[in-house]
């Protein structure tokens, strides 16, 4: 049995406990067809605990079961059932408050934690979180105040009952839809759900460009911790050194430490060099015993002239003092010794000044350039479980190390045979083949056809004549293949000389047609060369000449056709001469 609830910040999908809690369950199920719960505030979020809701008022001291609504304020609480016993053993178990004496009404809350002992046994579970956990993540994280409610209204939007095995009770009906919100429901709200929240409305330029700064230095000190030049992204730098800066490249740390020493005491003070040439870097840090003497001498040294130059002062950003060797490696003091506590700072000796240096950009830009490093280490609650669990993961990681070693070692040596493993090897190989012998010789099919040496034989026969047959195979291929090869020489040097025939015939013939160009050439010349007046009977002579040489051509031509047909026909006299004879 499951009922959904649907919230500003997303839905959750609960699994009712129907066989231990029925009762509490009808309640709870009879008010979400109520819509009892639409536009319930949670007016109590506490981190790693409990998010209460189920007022309608939204103060927390209200509320009513399904029979007080129904019948009366007389039955506003009733009696929930506590056994069997269900524990407050993990984060999104849905419980009802008592009131006392197992008194529940219409109130419940979610743990935001686990192993709630506390709870168990005051509270009724009736549920548990199936869907939505990430929804309980963000009521974990929500902004609330002193009395743990939040700033921005979380409310329950629309419940719905996805299947109910309980009948109504007396006077029961359902609502026929979703009821608008009250203005008792509304009233205790503060930041409405849907309200864009801006932080800069009504803040000052100077406020903005603070909270700017601020987000900046944070965001870096979170990179720096990422990337590991940082312990803690929280860590703060000292309060008691400074850091100068636009420095004349011949002053040195005495004529500084003489300058500053007039604040108080100093304890050292280091112009920043170059380490190949040794030339200076033109910035400084002078460290005091005391912090009222440093915030003095930052007041009084800002923009002061020094060696013909305008100096600036602020406080420190720099946590160099300390050598970080990374995440779980610990940390080197002044003193050289090595700690893996934590070295976030509590913030509890910070005063405004801390907040002062940090507005400053161009002193943190400055400072933010050497790697961060704390002067004192200042350790914080949990610190000796950091220190097993680090301890812990260096003996995992070694332990890790040693195993990949041996490892390695004997994939080397299984890589590497020896001779004894050569002569195991051999030996059982020969076992191998002698009980093998021994078995054929053992078996009841044992005689001389299958006798081993019968069997060499017959196998080397085999062989033979596989032999024979691949070989005879081969030869077959190489004669088919020699056949096909002088079939094709044949068939390519018949091609050659047709060629070369039908070369020799249009040579012939082109010989012949250009000896006839020639011929009428010379003719046409000929005729030409006679006069103009005797073109007439020239013209009738060639006319003569023409008509007499095709009368010749076609006398001969019928001369030519006769003595064929003559031919033709003793020839076929001949044979059926012969033919009657025989």
């Amino acid at each position: 049995m499951a009922v959904v609830i649907e919230t500003t910040l997303g839905d959750l999908t609960v699994d009712l406990f129907m066989d231990e809690r029925p009762i509490a369950c009808l309640n709870f199920i009879k008010l979400c067809q109520l819509k009892y719960y639409n536009f319930n505030l949670f007016h109590t979020v506490q981190q790693g605990f409990i998010a209460q809701t189920g007022d309608p008022s939204g103060a927390g001291d209200g509320g009513s079961s399904v029979w007080g609504v129904v019948e009366g304020s007389q039955k506003r609480f009733f009696e929930a059932e506590y056994i069997p016993k269900i524990h407050h053993s993990s984060a999104g178990m849905l419980s009802l408050v008592s009131v006392g004496k197992n008194l529940v009404g219409s109130q419940f809350f979610f743990t935001l934690g686990e192993n709630l002992t506390s709870l168990d046994g005051t509270h009724c579970v009736i549920g548990e979180v199936v869907e939505g956990h990430e929804l309980l993540r963000k009521l974990n994280d929500a902004i609330v105040d002193e009395s743990f409610r939040p700033y921005q209204d979380i409310r329950i939007t629309h419940t719905v009952v996805l299947e109910d095995p309980f009948p109504n009770p007396r006077g029961f009906q359902i609502p026929a839809r979703s009821p608008s919100p009250s203005v008792e429901r509304l009233q205790n709200g503060r930041i409405a759900a849907d309200e864009d929240i801006d932080d800069t409305n009504g803040k000052t330029m100077e406020e903005m460009q603070e909270m700017l700064a601020e987000r900046e230095a944070i965001a870096r000190a979170t990179i720096l911790e990422i990337v590991g030049d940082l312990p803690d992204a929280d860590m703060a730098p000292p309060e008691n050194v400074l850091f100068v800066c636009k420095l004349n490249p011949v002053t040195t740390d005495d004529d500084l430490e003489i300058i500053f020493s007039r604040f108080g005491v100093v304890k050292g003070c280091e112009v920043i060099r170059d380490r190949k040439t040794g030339d200076s870097l033109q910035y400084a840090f002078v460290e005091f015993e005391d912090q009222k003497s440093c915030e003095a001498a930052y007041f009084k040294m800002d923009n002061v002239l020094i060696d013909d130059r305008r100096i600036h002062v602020d406080f420190s950003q720099s946590v160099a003092r300390v050598t970080w060797r990374g995440k779980g490696r610990g940390v080197i003091g002044a003193d050289g010794k090595l700690d893996f506590n934590n070295l976030r700072d509590n913030g509890a000796n910070n005063n405004g000044r801390k907040n002062e240096s940090r507005t400053n950009k161009r002193g943190r830009n400055e400072g933010r350039r050497d790697v961060r490093k704390p002067e004192e280490q200042r350790s914080r609650m949990g610190s000796a479980e950091r220190r097993r669990a680090r301890e812990l993961r260096h003996q995992e990681q070694e332990g890790r190390e040693d195993r990949s070693r041996n490892h390695n070692r004997q994939r080397s040596k299984s890589r590497e045979p020896t001779e004894r493993h050569r002569e195991r090897s051999d030996r059982r190989r020969s076992r191998s083949r002698d009980r093998n012998e021994r078995r054929r010789a053992t078996s009841p099919y044992r005689g001389n056809r299958y006798s081993p040496e019968r069997r060499r034989q017959e196998d080397r026969h085999n062989r033979s004549s596989r032999d024979r047959q691949q070989r005879s195979a081969f030869r077959v291929q190489e004669n088919s293949q020699s056949e096909r090869r002088n079939i094709e020489r044949k068939s390519k040097e018949e091609r050659s000389e047709n060629t070369q025939n039908d070369r020799k015939r249009l040579a012939v013939e082109r010989e012949s047609k250009f000896k006839k160009k020639s011929k009428r050439a010379k003719s046409s010349s000929t005729e030409s060369s006679d006069s103009s007046d005797d073109t007439e009977s020239s013209s009738d002579s060639s006319e003569d000449s023409s008509s007499s040489t095709s009368s010749d051509e076609r006398s001969k031509r019928k001369k030519s056709s006769k003595s064929k047909h003559k031919k033709t026909k003793t020839k076929s006299k001949h044979k059926s001469k012969k033919k009657h004879k025989k």
